[in-house]
């Protein structure tokens, strides 16, 4: 219901209309407030150390902002310096805070994007939902630039660089604060970052274009590497924030796929979930977020599809630029 109502034209959805516009000014006015009180002074900033860079987004919902972040650690990664990552660890409960993110760290206590991260640049990533706790702890393992994953409106941390990753295909929906529409704070914040990142569609004035560049896909048992094409009849499944988008991906890939189940953003997977969707097919195939979650009781068909950022070199350039202005700032 919710992407009927923020995504789609339907005249039906008026019908929401008089129960959800009071209560989208409600929050448009509480989130305002909020703001202000941290503007003001009123309420207290943690200002780091090293620079603070924020890859967020003002819609609720999955943008494509992991793979963002995950290009932005390995661009300054390849700067020569140490990369610290914080993160909420949306969906999950560690048994205590701040959590570094290691190689056993269970996704359920870290989450799914956080594990992510970890596994596929190195980088040093820390949870906690106060972030300001997470960047302390990531100090004391000397990293020179923090990287938050999300937190776009998490201004009790200050930071020095912000990016707002858009989807391309459904923009803004209707332009409505929650729970009326998908946004968590009007449109005019975008003119406040420093940098907008445009997932798939077409790229308006003042953003950069970003597409999804998808790998061979990976087996969960054997690590061993294939085209989609070649996996035969495929069951898809994906517990991201657009569901389509992975599936349109595989289709654009001439993948056989015979079943698609999309299930929840964040979900933590089970092999319940997962077996009964496998009558008819040869193999399933899940995103690289949903194989994190799904490694331990993996079978050796189940295969999961890589995708990296892919932004031209003229705006990764001019975002190196910014991003060294802020270094000399600091003194690196």
């Amino acid at each position: 219901m919710v992407h009927f109502l923020w995504f789609s034209r339907h005249p039906l959805r008026f019908l929401f209309w008089p129960l959800l516009w009071p209560l989208s000014l409600l929050f448009a006015a509480a989130s305002r407030r909020r703001k202000q009180q941290f503007m003001a002074g009123k309420r207290e900033v943690y200002k780091a150390p090293v620079p603070v860079i924020v890859v967020g987004n003002i819609t609720a919902g999955g943008n494509g902002k992991t793979p963002v972040v995950i290009w932005l650690v390995e661009l300054l990664q390849q700067q020569g310096l140490k990369v610290g990552v914080v993160s909420r660890g949306y969906g999950a409960t560690a048994p205590s805070y701040p959590l570094l993110v290691g190689n056993q760290t269970p996704a359920e206590h870290c989450g799914d994007e956080p594990k992510l991260i970890a596994q596929r640049t190195g980088a040093t990533v820390m949870v906690d939902p106060v972030r300001a706790q997470a960047v302390k702890a990531l100090l004391e393992h000397g990293v020179d630039v923090v990287v938050c994953d999300d937190g776009l409106q998490h201004y009790a941390l200050a930071r020095d660089i912000e990016f707002i990753v858009i989807d391309g295909v459904r923009r803004f929906g209707n332009q409505n604060l929650i729970p009326l529409g998908p946004l968590r704070e009007s449109t005019q914040r975008l003119s406040e970052v420093d940098f907008l990142i445009t997932n798939g569609g077409t790229a308006q004035s003042g953003e950069f274009a970003m597409s999804l560049a998808p790998d061979l896909a990976i087996n969960l048992v054997t690590g061993e590497q294939k085209v989609v094409s070649e996996l035969g009849r495929l069951t898809a499944i994906a517990a991201i924030g657009h569901p389509p988008r992975f599936f349109n991906t595989l289709e654009q890939m001439q993948a056989h796929v015979i079943t698609c189940k999309g299930f929840t953003d964040h979900k933590a997977l089970t092999a319940d979930d997962i077996q009964p969707l496998m009558t008819a097919s040869d193999a399933l195939i899940m995103t690289e977020k949903d194989a994190v979650k799904c490694r331990d009781f993996a079978h050796s068909n189940w295969w999961y599809l890589p995708v990296s950022a892919n932004i031209s070199s003229r705006n990764t350039t001019t975002v190196l630029d910014k991003i060294n202005e802020v270094l000399k700032e600091y003194g690196s």
